[in-house]
């Protein structure tokens, strides 16, 4: 685990961990828009790599990444693309969030490689059940890499008790069956979910899909550690992609980005 991930635990939650499409609306806004995320409170950043078949992911993170593959973003574009972010101030974990037929097809040994020079600090695969994924885990665990494990509402308590056990960097719990994309309700009995997979979690335990105001995450209050948002910051950026990709209109793009997320981003008076 890295010292950022270390860190990251330590934090006062709630936590909050955006998601973001690498390469959209271009691979320069996606830097500026790290270092905004950061800049309001974001505690780690999920970097979402473009995908042509993103089982997990609804229509607003599909265009998303349909954009990105067409400005030419890859795996290994997308890992180099933190050292940027490294260079220009972003201090905050990051983890990548890939399919794993991209891991598959750049390599593991290559990804690691990769990650290690680049300052990735985990790797999170939405199609690998937990069942396959030890060999990655324990790969992930010699090479200083967080492998951030998903759990759904309809797990049973056993096997959720199994999954939390062995987390690392933090158990990311699914809010709602299907993909992502804001929601109005969520899985029935998500509460007792979050507190079973507390009991037994040594990492803390986020929530995610579907999370888009702030009122959303009061109904999960102590709960869970904190909350992962990703459709309504990437509906976000698709709204400002033409003026983010626009020198003269950058500085006032990122600026409402900024305002947005302020307005979303959880804060101590979530648990007041």
């Amino acid at each position: 685990m890295t010292n950022r991930m270390k860190e990251f635990q330590t934090q006062k939650t709630p936590l909050f961990v955006p998601f973001i499409t690498a390469g959209d609306p271009s691979p320069e806004a996606t830097v500026d828009l790290a270092l905004a995320l950061q800049q309001e409170g974001a505690s780690a950043l999920e970097l979402g790599i473009p995908y042509s078949d993103p089982l997990a992911d609804g229509p607003v993170i599909q265009r998303a990444s349909l954009r990105a593959l067409k400005n030419g973003m890859s795996l290994e574009k997308a890992i180099q693309l933190v050292s940027i972010m490294r260079e220009k101030g972003l201090t905050i974990p990051v983890i990548i969030f890939t399919y794993y037929n991209l891991l598959l097809q750049l390599g593991e040994q290559k990804f690691f490689e990769l990650a290690a020079q680049h300052d990735i600090d985990g790797l999170l695969v939405p199609d690998m059940p937990f069942e396959e994924s030890k060999e990655l885990h324990e790969a992930c665990q010699q090479h200083d890499l967080s492998f951030i494990s998903l759990a759904a509402p309809t797990t049973s308590k056993e096997r959720l008790g199994e999954i939390s056990r062995t987390a690392q960097g933090f158990l990311y719990c699914i809010s709602s069956l299907g993909v992502t994309g804001t929601r109005t309700s969520f899985a029935k009995d998500l509460n007792r979910f979050l507190e079973n997979a507390k009991a037994s979690s040594q990492v803390p335990v986020l929530v995610g899909f579907g999370l888009s105001s702030r009122e959303q995450m009061q109904q999960f209050e102590g709960k869970c550690d904190g909350f992962i948002m990703g459709s309504a910051i990437v509906k976000k950026i698709e709204e400002l992609g033409p003026e983010l990709v626009n020198e003269e209109t950058k500085e006032k793009a990122i600026a409402a980005f900024s305002d947005f997320l302020s307005k979303v981003v959880p804060v101590k008076k979530v648990y007041s």
